[in-house]
């Protein structure tokens, strides 16, 4: 199925897709408002997340995803995960089950583009987190660059107790979080990880009171707004996959993007 264009989504298509966008200058807010199911997700949802992250306007540098109501999401809406369940017309994950191997993976391909746009080095994303941030809702917050969580926030990644795995591109960033061992065991046990243990092992910059957590945001994306337009972006980018090269070609990198920054100084642009 092709993916919607933010252009040709009205924000009566995105409330049919459970999703609500905000533009305040260089700040995007991405809320996902179901808050009835907990802000459980659906493929609906996710190819119109794929469309936001395809369409964003270029002068944004900050996106923040957070979730109405008491929960960030409760995961993957297990009402379309069984075959035949879903109400006519609408594309539910159990709609997979009929496809064969390539049509499935291509499929996914299509979800995952929901999650992996909040990679773009062009903006820095934050996830703002609190209640139930299970499955896919861990997923989505992983997605994220950074994230401030509340003190209640609960993350688990329960795929493992459908016999699933993750697939929504979380897998990579969990283990830059947190570590091989520290991932794995997420994954395979599926329990639930607090605010205060977030902090400490890695998932979350902060975790703070409920009541703090939009303050707390705040001060966050009024920081990452400080520098000159397109300085986080170049260090995004810079330190994106930094692990997985070698010494010299990080230097390289570091070199190309400082004489980016040297003649955008000196040609007395915002940038």
């Amino acid at each position: 199925m092709p993916l919607p264009t933010l252009a040709a989504m009205s924000p009566d298509d995105l409330a049919r897709a459970g999703l609500r966008l905000d533009l305040d200058g260089a700040v995007a807010t991405v809320t996902l408002d179901r808050p009835e199911k907990r802000n459980a997700q659906t493929p609906t949802m996710w190819r119109a997340l794929a469309a936001l992250g395809a369409d964003l306007p270029r002068t944004v540098r900050v996106v923040v995803v957070r979730g109405a109501g008491s929960s960030f999401s409760a995961g993957l809406d297990r009402s379309l995960l069984r075959p035949g369940d879903a109400p006519e017309g609408v594309e539910a994950v159990g709609d997979l089950f009929a496809l064969d191997d390539a049509a499935m993976a291509a499929t996914i391909a299509d979800y995952q583009a929901g999650f992996t746009w909040l990679r773009d080095p062009r903006f820095v994303s934050v996830a703002a987190v609190h209640g139930h941030a299970i499955g896919a809702g861990f997923q989505l917050a992983l997605a994220c660059d950074l994230r401030v969580v509340a003190d209640d926030v609960g993350f688990a990644m329960k795929e493992s107790a459908l016999g699933l795995v993750p697939d929504l591109a979380g897998t990579k960033p969990l283990v830059e979080a947190v570590g091989y061992a520290r991932a794995l065991e997420l994954c395979a046990t599926a329990r639930t990880v607090h605010g205060p243990e977030a902090v400490a092992i890695g998932l979350a910059l902060r975790s703070v009171p409920a009541d703090g957590l939009d303050d707390a945001v705040q001060e966050l994306v009024s920081a990452l707004l400080g520098p000159l337009p397109d300085v986080a972006a170049e260090t995004k980018a810079l330190l994106q996959d930094a692990t997985a090269r070698d010494l010299g070609e990080q230097c390289r990198l570091e070199r190309e993007a400082q004489v980016r920054r040297f003649r955008a100084l000196a040609a007395g642009g915002p940038g």
